[in-house]
């Protein structure tokens, strides 16, 4: 599991920089590099990568780090 919460981890970061440069500079990366319109098939697999890295992350959190009251 610490495998692919390294890789989960990994991929949250890059989609949190593409969307930094796209909301800051208006630059959509994934789509200059793998195309967008009709031929955004790999541009959705990525997306949709880092959104499932997204959900595994919080589910781990949720296991493993819970809301605490600290004394």
């Amino acid at each position: 599991m610490k495998f692919t919460t390294i890789i989960a981890f990994s991929l949250v970061i890059i989609g949190a920089i593409i969307w930094g440069l796209v909301g800051i500079f208006n630059i959509n990366l994934v789509a200059m590099i793998f195309g967008a319109g009709d031929a955004a098939v790999v541009s959705r697999i990525i997306y949709s990568l880092v959104g499932i890295s997204a959900l595994w992350l919080l589910l781990v959190w949720a296991i493993y780090h819970p809301f605490k009251v600290i004394d």
